[in-house]
């Protein structure tokens, strides 16, 4: 049981009782990407959408719309492959078929319409083969993984190939429980154009948000973070700017009871949490996208509860930004040469435990 208010028992997403959280993970030769799939619990979660990033790849967006009909999602799915990835897509609605998961449409038993809203991010060729993309099988696999336990972070899932500014990025989780026993949680992607390192330090921004002994390095020396920055302004060099290059995308889980209008809002304040973390967000080239899904098992919170929670939500993306980033490992195939955090500034974590 979680100090209350803090983190949850995972500090990841799947604190929030009944959400999954599944990773389908491609690092075979020629292959640098992948599919995360949040599962909602039973018939769905509330659910909506905020979309910042200018060069967008999405499905379903309209839907969750707040004067649009269907209320209710059974999973979001996060992943790599820039617009061919939405394939991976799917593979989820297949396997909530089976399940008899599922928008009502009929009288039937099984006459259902599974609801899976998607997001891409661009990690094309960032495996040597530029065709080498996540497939409805992937997410077939990423639902099958789908566990209520820790969220595993790093180089897995949609963050496998991604990238964030001149370092490599990764999958972040963060959770926490408000005083009234509310929880919040997040799961972010990281693959930005902008810079989530302070470049005159070297610092993350997102350890200015964590509670303590979360996000805790040392300062690096100021040669790593030299050599850092001049490594990170040759990352672009030699490629020209393109929309769709980047994006960080994620998913807001809460077990209160929220309406699509708040939902949206709540995603609206984790873009908040983005660009604490990350500089610059929301860019030409970005196309970042945040869901929130309210699972609903608690009551609908008063408004200072309801505007607790919001803000609780922009600061878990936060803190998921900085874990992503501690959490990614150095990538060095041929095609591919992103250095981790951890990497990158090892003076920062000299002397360190973990």
């Amino acid at each position: 049981m979680a100090d209350v208010p803090g983190p949850g028992p995972t500090n990841s997403l799947t604190d929030v009782p009944g959400v999954r959280v599944g990773h389908a993970t491609r690092r075979e030769p020629g292959w640098l990407t992948g599919t995360t799939v949040v599962v909602a619990p039973g018939a769905g979660a509330v659910a909506g959408v905020d979309v910042r990033g200018a060069a967008p790849g999405t499905r379903e967006t309209d839907l969750l719309e707040p004067e649009n009909l269907v209320d209710r999602v059974n999973a979001v799915v996060l992943t790599g492959g820039s617009a061919f990835g939405l394939a991976a897509a799917d593979g989820v609605m297949q396997s909530l078929y089976a399940d008899g998961l599922g928008w009502p449409v009929g009288a039937g038993a099984g006459e259902v319409v599974p609801i899976v809203p998607a997001a891409v991010l661009f990690d094309l060729g960032r495996g040597g083969a530029f065709d080498h993309v996540p497939t409805a099988q992937d997410g077939r696999s990423a639902y099958e993984a789908a566990s209520a336990g820790p969220v595993p972070q790093g180089n897995v899932g949609a963050g496998t190939g991604a990238r964030a500014g001149g370092l490599k990025g990764g999958v972040g989780s963060a959770s926490w429980v408000l005083e009234d026993g509310a929880t919040v949680a997040a799961l972010v992607a990281v693959n930005s154009f902008g810079d989530a390192v302070e470049p005159g330090t070297g610092l993350l921004p997102a350890q200015r948000f964590g509670y303590p002994g979360e996000l805790t390095t040392g300062i690096p020396n100021e040669v790593e973070v030299r050599a850092a920055r001049e490594r990170a302004a040759t990352t672009y060099a030699e490629q020209p700017l393109r929309p769709g290059l980047a994006t960080v995308i994620g998913v807001i889980a809460t077990d209160a009871t929220l309406t699509k209008a708040q939902c949206r809002r709540t995603s609206g304040l984790g873009h908040d949490g983005l660009a604490r973390a990350i500089n610059p967000v929301h860019t030409l080239l970005d196309g970042d996208t945040l869901f929130t899904l309210a699972v609903g098992d608690r009551p609908s919170p008063e408004l200072p509860a309801l505007h607790a929670l919001m803000v609780a939500a922009g600061d878990c993306v936060t803190r998921a930004v900085g874990h992503a980033m501690l959490a990614a490992e150095s990538v060095s195939n041929g095609v591919t040469d992103l250095r981790s955090y951890r990497d990158a500034f090892p003076s920062a974590f000299a002397g360190a435990s973990a």
